[in-house]
């Protein structure tokens, strides 16, 4: 089992602020996963940084191990 942490947008879209899933065994599994449960992720998903274990990453094949906390982390504005 895997906890998801979502932020800001992400948030909004996924409609509430953490989650936990039983499967996703790399990144492009865990997106495939999280905009079938939350299609509004469809939009936002793209543009977000994925944190697994809090080290960034952006290659689907990246494997997401059982136990992790994955935050989705879309761009925040302001400077």
């Amino acid at each position: 089992m895997i906890t998801v942490r979502y932020f800001a947008g992400a948030r909004e879209a996924a409609g509430r602020a953490t989650e936990q899933l039983d499967g996703p065994t790399s990144v492009g599994a865990l997106r495939g996963a999280l905009t079938a449960a939350h299609p509004a992720l469809e939009a936002v998903l793209p543009k977000c940084a994925l944190l697994v274990a809090g080290a960034r990453t952006t290659a689907d094949e990246t494997p997401v191990p059982d136990g992790v906390t994955v935050d989705v982390l879309p761009p925040f504005a302001g400077g």
